[in-house]
């Protein structure tokens, strides 16, 4: 089966984009303190800043699950579903160790934040189990948690602090503080994640039809996603934890509309980050052009693009500190602690010059790694990154 570029060049505008938020988080002054979504302290450059970067996660995460499909019907045999199952089991490995490293430059392991990998991880793990049913009952599954579990809201706070780790691990983020040298930070509880990755899974099936058929077919079901969004949002009943509500402007009313939950990911999340991918996906299929080209690049690597740009991101941080006068002895440390200086930051036009100076720093590499990659299939490690 023909490699689908479609597929690359939206991962590759996810990690672009994913970046951006990252060195938002490291770099810019308010975001120690502001929450980019909150609107009653937020600005619009700021909440659209870090509300374009949602559609990283769930993209993510729905092209690993197709990916996935893809790769499976090339060799259905229970020798690929035990690869998948390895690879997820070296992605939570790769999440505890190096990735978590690359989070807070701490050799004690003070804190660990379970994110985008953890689920990923796991998901793979769980898929390699269900790989064996029939697509259309894993697109059903998946649906089910996309729709239903925002039910779980209704659950109260579990207090039993082993009971609630288990919750937390499977459906809903939470912060444990398990002594003064260990914090657990679960941001990416599974099964929400896992739905969409099953969604995501069973729609590799599009990508099998010929891009004649398969380009309104994603247009379709994006559009349909989005308008299912717009009508749910607009009854404002179910679907996400935060109702939206009239603000003291028009834009800032929209700002509340779109301000979805990503923390586990809700319905209404899901529908319109999706949504707007699956358009994506659509309008690029069969399109190429330098910039296609280009995202295709970081696309093919998105491992390797996703742990490299951790750690320049992290050295990014630092050096702005000590570009700004602060030493060594001024990066603190501890439970939950990047290592910035309180008073050290960039406003947010800075901030984007370094994200597109680091995109630009990483394409040579990316596009080194693509090549060395491909030339190189009998290297099984290089298939776990």
């Amino acid at each position: 089966m023909n490699r689908i570029t479609t597929i690359d060049v939206t991962r590759g505008l996810v990690m672009v984009i994913m970046a951006l938020d990252h060195m938002r988080d490291l770099l810019h002054t308010p975001a120690l303190t502001q929450d980019p979504t909150d609107l009653s302290t937020t600005t619009p450059a700021i909440f659209l800043t870090r509300w374009i970067t949602h559609l990283c996660a769930p993209t993510f995460v729905f092209l690993s699950g197709t990916s996935a499909y893809l790769s499976l019907q090339k060799r259905n045999n229970p020798a690929a579903r035990q690869f998948l199952l390895r690879r997820g089991l070296v992605l939570l490995l790769l999440e505890l160790t190096v990735v978590n490293f690359a989070f807070w430059f701490d050799i004690q392991f003070r804190t660990i934040m379970l994110q985008v990998i953890y689920a990923i991880g796991g998901g793979f793990m769980l898929l390699s189990l269900l790989a064996k049913l029939p697509a259309r009952w894993i697109a059903g599954i998946g649906l089910f948690i996309i729709f239903g579990h925002n039910l779980l809201q209704a659950v109260p706070q579990i207090t039993n602090q082993t009971a609630r780790l288990g919750w937390a691990l499977l459906f809903r983020s939470d912060l444990f503080v398990f002594s003064p040298s260990f914090t657990l930070l679960v941001g990416y509880p599974l099964i929400p994640w896992l739905g969409i990755m099953l969604v995501g899974y069973a729609s590799g099936r599009l990508f099998e039809l010929p891009a004649e058929q398969r380009k309104p077919l994603l247009l379709r079901i994006g559009l349909g996603a989005l308008g299912l969004f717009v009508l749910l949002r607009f009854i404002n009943a179910y679907g996400d934890p935060a109702p939206w509500s009239a603000q003291k402007t028009g834009l800032f009313t929209f700002l509340s509309f779109i301000n979805v939950s990503k923390y586990p990911p809700s319905l209404l999340y899901s529908l319109l980050m999706l949504g707007l991918a699956l358009v994506f996906l659509s309008l690029t299929d069969r399109v190429s052009n330098t910039i296609t080209r280009v995202l295709t690049v970081y696309g093919k690597v998105p491992m390797f693009y996703y742990i490299l740009h951790w750690y320049l991101v992290h050295l990014s941080m630092i050096g702005m500190a000590l570009l700004q006068g602060y030493s060594f002895a001024d990066i603190p440390a501890g439970p939950l602690n990047f290592g910035r200086p309180a008073g050290a930051g960039v406003s947010l036009p800075v901030v984007y010059l370094v994200w597109i100076s680091l995109v630009i720093f990483l394409y040579p590499l990316c596009r080194w790694y693509g090549r060395y990659k491909s030339a190189h299939p009998e290297n099984g490690l290089l298939r776990y990154i």
